[in-house]
C-alpha cells in the first residue's frame, strides 16, 4: 500500500510557469525569446540614448577636452590647442579654428579617437555626431551585459532583467549621452570580462582533457599541463589594454582579472587532482597567462599612441632630443621616441596623484556606492515663456543621478554578495566581485583627489550583476514550493514596476529636457542631490 502524496508537495511551480512552458514549447519560440529578449531591451536602450541625443547643441562639462580633442586628432594625429572661446565658436559651427599647437592631456588617445568616429564619418557641426559613438557603445553595453548575465546565471530571463536595468538607469543613460571618456572604459572593461567568462569554461574542459590523455598513458601529471592555446585570455589583453588607453584606470582590471585567471587555474587543478596544484598553477600556467594577456595589452596601449609617434607636433614629442634629455646607460637603446613618449606618462602620472582642485560637484569616493553626490553636467534656464515646458520659467539640466531604486537596491546587493562569497563561495559571486573591485577599490586610495561620482560607470555593470543575483534568488526556480514561487515573482514584477516609473519620471533631467523649477527640484531626493 503506497504512501499518499502531500498534496502542499506536489505544487509546485505556478500557473504562469506553467504558461510560460507553454509559450516555449517549441524549438523556434525558443530560440526566439533566446535572442528577442536581449534584442528587445536594446533597443530600449538605443531609443533613450540616441532620442534627441543632439540636445543641447553646446559643449556639455568636460565634453570640452575630450571633443575637441577628438576633432584634433582627426586633423592634427595630436590633441591640440584652441582659442579662447571656442566651446561657443565649435558648438556654432565653427569647428575649423585649433591651432597646430599641442596642448598638455593626461588621458590616453583612444577614448578621443572613439569619440571621433562619428565626426569623421558625418562632421562635428552637429552635437549628435560627437556623442554618438558614445552612445552606441552605452547601446553594445547593454546587450553584452545580457549575454554575460546568460552566461553567469544559465537564465534568459535573468539576462533580461540585467539588461533592462542597465538600459534605464540614469548613470547609464547620461553617460552614453555625453562625449566623456568613461563610458569606454566601462564598456572596454565588460568585454573584457566577458572574454574572461568565456575562457573559465573552455580552460576548465581543455585543463580536464589534457589530465585524462596524460593519466590514459600511464603518466601522473605532477603539475598539470601549460595551456597555450586560450583565445579568450589574449582576447581579454586586447580590451584591458584598451580600457586602459582610454584612461589608466583600466589597469586595474588587468591586473585584477590577471589574479583571477591564476586563481581559477589553481583552483581547477585542485579539484582535478593535480598533486602540486598551486606550484602548477602559480610557476607554470602562471607565466603562461601572462604572456597571453599583459604583452597585448601592452601592444594595444601602445599603439593607440601611434599619432602621436607618427607625426611631429605632439606635445613632448621631442623632448628626449633636446640637450640632456636623453637616456644613457642601460636604456640608450631605447628610441628618443619612446623615451620623450615615456616621459610624458610621468609627467601625467605626476599629474594624476596631485589633482585637488575644488569642483562644486566632486564627491568622495566612499559615498559612490550610495550615489550621494551625482554630477551636474548642463544647466541652462528661460524665462520668456517659450522654453517648452509651458511655463513662464524653464530649467534644463543634465545629471547623471542613478535610478534610486535601481542604485540602492544593487549596492545592498553588493554588500550581500560579499557576505554570499564568504558563506557559499559561488563562482559567479567572485567573478562578479572581481570586476566590482577593479573598478571601485583602487579609488579608495584617491580620497583627498579632485573625482566624480560618474566615475562610477566603469563599476555600475557588475553592481548590476549583483543586484540580478539577489533576484536570481528572490525569483526562486519552478521546482520552489509554489506559494515561495508566486511571492518570489511577485516581489520582483512589483520592483520591476517601480523601477520603470521612477525611470521614466527621471528622464527630464537626464536628457536636459526644459521643466518648471518647481517640479525639477522634486528629482532632488537628497539635499546633496542639488
Amino acid at each position: 500500500m503506497g504512501v499518499e502524496p502531500d498534496p502542499v508537495e506536489e505544487r509546485r511551480g505556478t500557473r504562469l510557469d506553467q504558461w510560460w512552458a507553454r509559450v516555449l514549447s517549441t524549438p523556434r519560440r525558443r530560440t526566439l525569446w533566446y535572442w528577442g529578449g536581449p534584442i528587445l531591451v536594446t533597443l530600449i536602450a538605443a531609443v533613450l540614448r540616441f532620442w534627441n541625443l543632439g540636445h543641447p547643441q553646446a559643449i556639455v562639462f568636460d565634453e570640452t577636452y575630450y571633443v575637441k580633442d577628438a576633432w584634433t586628432l582627426l586633423h592634427n594625429g595630436y590633441e591640440s590647442t584652441w582659442p579662447e572661446g571656442a566651446d561657443a565658436d565649435f558648438a556654432a559651427g565653427d569647428t575649423d579654428v585649433f591651432n597646430d599647437a599641442a596642448t598638455y592631456v593626461v588621458h590616453p588617445p583612444l577614448g578621443k579617437w572613439m569619440i571621433s568616429l562619428g565626426m569623421a564619418a558625418f562632421g562635428a557641426g552637429d552635437a549628435f555626431w560627437w556623442r554618438a559613438s558614445t552612445a552606441l557603445a552605452g547601446t553594445i553595453a547593454v546587450f553584452l551585459i545580457t549575454v554575460i548575465a546568460r552566461r553567469l546565471f544559465a537564465s534568459t530571463i535573468l539576462a533580461v532583467i540585467a539588461g533592462l536595468l542597465f538600459a534605464i538607469d540614469g548613470n547609464a543613460i547620461v553617460m552614453s549621452r555625453v562625449a566623456l571618456l568613461d563610458n569606454w572604459v566601462m564598456f572596454f572593461t565588460l568585454l573584457g570580462f566577458w572574454f574572461v567568462l568565456l575562457d573559465r569554461d573552455r580552460s576548465a574542459r581543455m585543463l580536464e582533457e589534457r589530465l585524462d590523455a596524460a593519466r590514459d598513458w600511464g603518466l601522473e601529471p605532477h603539475y598539470g599541463p601549460a595551456l597555450w592555446a586560450r583565445p579568450w585570455v589574449i582576447a581579454a589583453g586586447a580590451a584591458f589594454g584598451a580600457a586602459t588607453a582610454v584612461k589608466w584606470s583600466g589597469l586595474w582590471f588587468l591586473a585584477a582579472f590577471g589574479i583571477y585567471l591564476v586563481v581559477v587555474d589553481a583552483v581547477a587543478r585542485r579539484r582535478a587532482g593535480v598533486p602540486f596544484w598551486l606550484t602548477g598553477s602559480i610557476l607554470k600556467q602562471g607565466p603562461v597567462t601572462f604572456l597571453l594577456l599583459v604583452p597585448v595589452a601592452a601592444v594595444v596601449y601602445l599603439a593607440s599612441w601611434t599619432g602621436w609617434l607618427v607625426t611631429d607636433g605632439g606635445y613632448y614629442r621631442h623632448w628626449a632630443e633636446e640637450a640632456g634629455n636623453a637616456a644613457t646607460g642601460a636604456f640608450s637603446w631605447v628610441p628618443l621616441a619612446l623615451q620623450s613618449l615615456w616621459h610624458y606618462h610621468e609627467a601625467a602620472y605626476g599629474y594624476h596623484v596631485g589633482v585637488h582642485s575644488p569642483h562644486p560637484w566632486q564627491s568622495n569616493p566612499l559615498t559612490w556606492l550610495f550615489m550621494i553626490r551625482p554630477t551636474n553636467m548642463y544647466f541652462s534656464s528661460g524665462d520668456d515663456g517659450a522654453a517648452g515646458c509651458g511655463a513662464d520659467e524653464c530649467w534644463s539640466s543634465i545629471i547623471e543621478i542613478g535610478n534610486p531604486l535601481i542604485w540602492w537596491a544593487a549596492a545592498a546587493a553588493c554588500f550581500y554578495l560579499v557576505y554570499r562569497l564568504v558563506r557559499y563561495r559561488e563562482w559567479q559571486v567572485g567573478l562578479i566581485l572581481v570586476g566590482l573591485a577593479a573598478g571601485y577599490l583602487p579609488w579608495l586610495g584617491y580620497l583627498n583627489r579632485t573625482v566624480f561620482q560618474f566615475y562610477s560607470i566603469a563599476f555600475e555593470p557588475y553592481m548590476l550583476l549583483a543586484l540580478v543575483f539577489v533576484i536570481g534568488l528572490v525569483l526562486g526556480g519552478r521546482d520552489d514550493p509554489r506559494w515561495r514561487r508566486e511571492r518570489g515573482i511577485a516581489v520582483v514584477v512589483v520592483f520591476l514596476v517601480f523601477v520603470l516609473a521612477v525611470s521614466a519620471f527621471f528622464f527630464p533631467i537626464w536628457s536636459g529636457m526644459p521643466l518648471p523649477p518647481t517640479f525639477r527640484q522634486l528629482h532632488f531626493w537628497l539635499p546633496s542631490w542639488g
